[in-house]
């Protein structure tokens, strides 16, 4: 060969090798800092979401109804739970066929209105799309190749055929062990299991009998039909039924978040912890108390578990179960308390734990393997200070157990600080998904957006410094952080006549600005109740129950009639049209009136 080709053949060949090479450098690198090329851009700002250094967050989508839980198959598409199933549709598909991370194929399905609310709970599991209304447990079979599932071949795995008077804590969040079993909660209609529910100074019922057919677990066969509570409930009524479910666990007012761990085999929950400390027992708690206890309470479940409720509550500063006010309790006495089952990390209370999800995926750092990450929904009755929740959590997994040190991993979702009603938050965070990529999935109950959270920075790098901004927001944000019993009090003026009777008895329900809380109270702002002087007084005596909200109001009649006229005032006055002040003697006279319709 001619010299010169040998030359320039040899030169181009360094030129390949050296060009491999490089491709092989960059390769390796990406792997190693976990640069996936394949992740969709984020969003800006991501989505207004605050974030730990190095995740970026998408919007998959920006409204697509009232969201709960939500799962992600395999292929990717995701499936969300829409509340209020006559208005907007049951549950929403979701599919990206460009690749940029956002929804461009959205549709509903399961319209069916007769069973209920569509609420909490939904999984995949052997194939098949679980979900649960206020009173079923259903299940379509998944196709990879159709986004929306075959409804005519709609399972119905467990019927819930009892009475549950009006439907507080009603839904159904679902999880599976490695055995085939299902497992599911039935809510306490209650909060307190009181003899006269939610009148102050009322004591509970014992034994609780609610205990028998509610506030508690239930475990059934994942892949049998039609299966019902307990034998006894109905049987004559569905003489087709199949065998019944177990009861797992007790002692657990409500539960809606709830996941199997894949790591000790074993089930876990976050309960939320009974309301109205305050406003029921203001001689042994103040308002500051009510904000911040019982705690949420993040738990390991064994079958036969029993977490104490109604006869106790958690309180995370003493670190133990303590005696509720109903059964004799003053706020540190424990009693029959140390034989009920603790949590394994007490939460500050009202936070509203909605969903519970441990993660084994790949792409973010191995500090989160194995971990916890919960969504916080937000409270509604921390008045008069502001309310908190709205953000997701993360409970680190560390040499075999959870840390008690728990993270702030995502935060931005109520748009405002303080949050001081409700429905002031922009978003408020509900459920959680892990995707087959490892990326986290979070929805939000007011409009129904999605967020898709990735993480794209150094996973060999991550640490306390990445960490730092989430740590900071953990001890300032008021919708986290324990609020000052002084300086974070919205009601530190002295308040006009009617209005202290309100903020302690209405404000939790109706909230401050009495536009209520979507599903849960009736606002009674714009009301056409509160126009006519007559309506509102009889509706604060006898209480009352609206149609589609969750909440019945009890009567107030344990008011005096100087107080029911001072609040009934400041109602019509700041919520209504304004007019003369209602008098005692008004009260007096439509008081004697409903008795003597009694």
């Amino acid at each position: 060969m001619n010299k010169q080709l040998l030359h320039h053949s040899r030169f181009y060949e360094q030129i390949t090798i050296s060009v491999f090479v490089g491709l092989m450098l960059i390769v390796l690198s990406s792997c190693q800092f976990n640069k996936n090329p394949q992740l969709p851009p984020g969003a800006p700002n991501d989505g207004e979401l605050d974030l730990p250094v190095g995740f970026e967050a998408v919007v998959v989508a920006d409204s697509v109804g009232p969201a709960r839980h939500l799962v992600v198959n395999e292929n990717g598409d995701i499936y969300v739970k829409l509340k209020r199933a006559y208005e907007t549709g049951g549950i929403a598909a979701l599919r990206d066929t460009s690749g940029d991370g956002k929804a461009d194929i959205i549709k509903t399905f399961s319209l069916d209105q007769t069973h209920g609310n569509y609420e909490t709970g939904m999984e995949i599991h052997d194939g098949y799309l679980y979900y649960s209304t206020q009173l079923y447990v259903f299940r379509y079979p998944l196709n990879p190749d159709e986004l929306v599932p075959d409804t005519t071949r709609r399972d119905t795995i467990v019927i819930d055929d009892h009475e549950h008077g009006h439907h507080e804590h009603i839904g159904k969040p679902l999880s599976f062990d490695n055995e085939g079993n299902l497992f599911t909660a039935y809510g306490a209609p209650s909060d307190a299991c009181q003899e006269q529910n939610r009148i102050p100074g009322s004591p509970g019922k014992d034994p609780c009998l609610i205990l028998d057919n509610h506030a508690g677990i239930w475990k059934f066969r994942a892949d049998q039909f039609n299966q019902v509570q307990q034998e006894s409930l109905n049987r004559d009524a569905n003489p087709d039924v199949a065998p019944t479910g177990i009861r797992f666990a007790s002692g657990l007012r409500s539960i809606v978040a709830m996941d199997w761990n894949p790591v000790d085999n074993e089930l876990y929950i976050v309960q939320h912890g009974r309301d109205n400390l305050h406003s029921m027992w203001p001689q042994l708690f103040t308002a500051w108390d009510n904000a911040v206890l019982p705690a949420e309470e993040f738990g390991r479940v064994t079958e036969g578990s029993n977490f104490g409720w109604p006869y106790c509550f958690y309180d995370q500063f003493r670190e133990r179960k303590v005696l509720a006010p109903e059964y004799g309790g003053n706020g540190d006495e424990v009693g029959r308390c140390s034989e009920f089952d603790n949590p394994l990390v007490g939460f500050p209370g009202h936070f509203a734990p909605n969903d519970l999800k441990f993660y084994q995926g790949d792409q973010f750092p191995e500090y989160y393997r194995n971990g916890a990450f919960i969504a916080f929904h937000g409270s509604t009755i921390r008045n008069p200070y502001p309310q908190a929740g709205y953000f997701v959590a993360f409970i680190p997994y560390q040499n075999g157990e959870f840390s008690k040190d728990w993270d702030v991993f995502a935060n931005g979702f109520t748009g405002v600080d303080p949050v001081v009603n409700t429905n002031d938050s922009e978003h408020r965070p509900v459920g959680l998904a892990v995707g087959p990529d490892g990326s986290l999935y979070i929805s939000d109950s007011v409009d129904g957006k999605i967020w898709r959270v990735m993480f794209k920075g150094e996973r060999s790098a991550f640490g306390e410094e990445q960490l730092a901004n989430m740590k900071v927001i953990k001890e300032t944000a008021s919708n986290i952080r324990y609020p000052d019993k002084e300086g974070d009090d919205l009601q530190k003026e002295v308040p006009v006549a009617g209005q202290e009777v309100y903020e302690l008895y209405c404000a939790a329900c109706h909230q401050r600005n009495g536009e209520g809380v979507a599903g849960r109270f009736p606002p009674i702002k714009g009301s056409t109740k509160i126009q006519d002087r007559d309506s509102l007084v009889t509706v604060i005596l006898a209480g009352q129950n609206t149609p589609d909200y969750e909440i019945q109001m009890p009567p107030h009649d344990f008011l005096d009639d100087e107080e029911i006229a001072g609040l009934a005032s400041y109602i019509l006055q700041e919520f209504g049209s304004e007019g003369d002040s209602i008098t005692s003697d008004e009260v007096n006279k439509l008081r004697e009136s409903i008795l003597s319709m009694d």
